[in-house]
């Protein structure tokens, strides 16, 4: 089953919150009252420890909007100690859900403090403090009738900026209306916006293909982009950043453009040289290119003469009829399995800089 995630809710990718640890709860001064015991003895509790700020990332959300409206977190104080030896409550911890894919960033240093992939993967990003103690922990031999506790400790606190990039196996690039999104809606049960003018596609959309044998592929709509997208240029790089989590790229090239607009290899051509230019890294990635609307008559002489201008395959498919579909999520499937192999190889070398950050767990 394909996930529709929506057309009428704002996509937002990033956001600054400022989060704090609850106080921890004062120690007690209390005495009981018992024959022969001097002042009846120290029985002043501990306080308890302040809840702690956690962010927790969730698959089923793909947009930091909720995080925009509300820009404080404060998790809740311990509560004090009493007498007795009672311990005062432990606050609970502030949960806060983020879309899977968001990296985690200290605003003050610019520092990533954790990248958020995997579903209910969590971070406390601000502890709560310890509770103080109670005079009961001060009694010695030679000193019976303490009077002294301790307050309970600040949470810590920080201001974090929150980036989301997008986590799916295929990410669709192209330039405007090459039919993206006609693909996507025929591959997945995602409903983006489809129209015959350019940028229908002004947020990311994610749907999910399903493949013969219980097999699924996750694919992202991307903004189409222009010549200078790195720059700014037209919806510019605010969505560049989103391809970086696909494993594989699929250029979509319309192969019957209208007049004045670029050939299929010049349309290419464009992507190419934006993708190199936004970054070495992806635009080494594996690529996938296909020639878009084979329904259209002179569509197939046109996808011979685009595989020879670029020098490369190119799959032929029309997102409308349907033609050449199946065969490219197979192809996709294929890419996909072959780049999570080497990925489960490399694996073992990978260190994460976040894990040296003593403050984050």
């Amino acid at each position: 089953m394909g996930r529709d995630t929506g057309t009428t809710r704002l996509f937002v990718d990033q956001a600054e919150i400022f989060v704090r640890g609850g106080k921890g709860g004062d120690g007690c001064v209390s005495f009981r009252r018992e024959k022969f015991v001097p002042k009846g003895g120290p029985d002043g509790g501990d306080g308890g420890d302040g809840g702690s700020v956690v962010l927790v990332a969730e698959a089923g959300i793909d947009t930091l909007l909720d995080l925009t409206g509300r820009h404080h977190y404060r998790a809740d104080n311990g509560r004090p100690g009493q007498g007795a030896n009672k311990t005062g409550r432990t606050a609970k911890d502030l949960r806060v859900s983020v879309p899977a894919g968001t990296l985690v960033y200290d605003a003050d240093s610019g520092r990533l403090l954790k990248d958020l992939v995997e579903d209910q993967q969590e971070v406390v990003v601000a502890r709560g403090g310890r509770g103080g103690r109670g005079n009961a922990r001060f009694a010695t031999s030679t000193h019976q009738v303490p009077r002294e506790s301790e307050p309970g400790q600040k949470g810590h606190e920080r201001t974090l900026r929150l980036e989301l990039k997008l986590i799916a196996d295929v990410g669709f690039v192209g330039l405007p209306n090459a039919g993206k999104s006609t693909l996507l809606a025929r591959m997945t049960r995602a409903r983006p916006k489809v129209a015959p003018y350019p940028f229908t596609t002004k947020k990311p959309h994610l749907g999910i293909a399903e493949l013969a044998g219980y097999r699924r592929l996750v694919l992202a709509d991307l903004p189409g982009l222009l010549e200078g997208a790195h720059e700014g240029v037209g919806l510019g790089d605010t969505f560049l950043r989103h391809i970086e989590r696909t494993r594989v790229i699929l250029h979509v090239v319309d192969l019957c453009p209208p007049d004045g607009a670029p050939t299929p290899a010049e349309a290419y051509a464009v992507i190419r040289r934006e993708l190199e230019k936004y970054s070495s890294t992806l635009a080494d990635r594996e690529e996938i290119v296909v020639g878009n609307k084979l329904d259209i008559t002179e569509a197939k002489e046109a996808l011979t003469a685009f595989a020879q201008d670029i020098d490369r395959p190119a799959h032929g498919i029309s997102g409308v009829s349907g033609q050449g579909v199946s065969e490219l999520a197979e192809m996709l499937w294929t890419a996909v399995a072959r780049v999570k192999e080497d990925e489960r190889a490399a694996a073992p070398s990978r260190v994460d800089l976040w894990e040296l950050d003593e403050e984050i767990d």
